[in-house]
């Protein structure tokens, strides 16, 4: 699948506005964070963690399901959509990014070929979002982004979080959330699979959407 918007290789500087609408269903409960999109050269699907190669649905899926391939096509080398929205809808997980606007200096996925040009506005974004316990974020720019965003004093480790309160004024019921720093999903990151799902189970399991 190839999405034209965007070139495979850029020789400059190119900058991005997000491709993508936030996905919040109305009960939410955890709400992953990550940077930005990779290039749409490297899409899949039209969603969340397109790049076929990034295993965020393969996680999801061990964790969910028992099987990291509950939601891929591996035929087609793409992720099945139509199973995913609807299981997002009825488990409570929503997903954006903290940045809206990024230059991408040059065209590979990574982040460290991100600049930030405009944050998401992050109290703005939850706001609606009754029922949300967990805001997780992937990957060290998308928690550095984050708590900068949210005025938290530090970045939480790997597999850590912190306690961030909104104002009367950013949410209708002001509560705790948590702040949860998950590994990335992306196979450049050196953790193998198996403690990436167990690094997840664990936030799921304190948001209470598994046992």
């Amino acid at each position: 699948m190839r999405l034209e918007n965007t070139p495979a290789t850029t020789s400059a500087p190119v900058v991005e506005h997000h491709p993508l609408q936030p996905f919040l269903p109305v009960a939410t409960r955890v709400l992953f964070l990550g940077s930005f999109p990779p290039g749409q050269h490297r899409w899949c699907m039209p969603f969340f963690y397109p790049n076929y190669i990034n295993d965020h649905w393969r996680i999801i899926g061990s964790i969910f399901f028992g099987d990291s391939l509950h939601f891929v096509d591996t035929s087609a080398r793409t992720f099945r959509l139509d199973l995913i929205r609807p299981f997002l809808e009825r488990t409570g997980i929503g997903y954006f990014d903290t940045m809206q606007v990024v230059r991408r200096l040059r065209g590979g996925a990574s982040d460290k070929y991100l600049e930030m040009v405009t944050p998401t506005d992050i109290p703005t974004l939850i706001r609606p979002l009754s029922q949300l316990q967990i805001i997780a974020v992937t990957g060290n720019l998308a928690a550095s982004t984050l708590v900068n965003i949210l005025g938290i004093d530090h970045v939480p480790a790997v597999g850590e979080y912190v306690e961030y309160t909104p104002s009367a004024t950013q949410h209708p019921r002001p509560h705790p959330l948590l702040v949860y720093r998950l590994p990335s999903s992306s196979r450049a990151y050196p953790l193998s699979l198996d403690r990436k799902v167990e690094a997840y189970r664990r936030m799921f399991q304190l948001a209470q959407l598994i046992d």
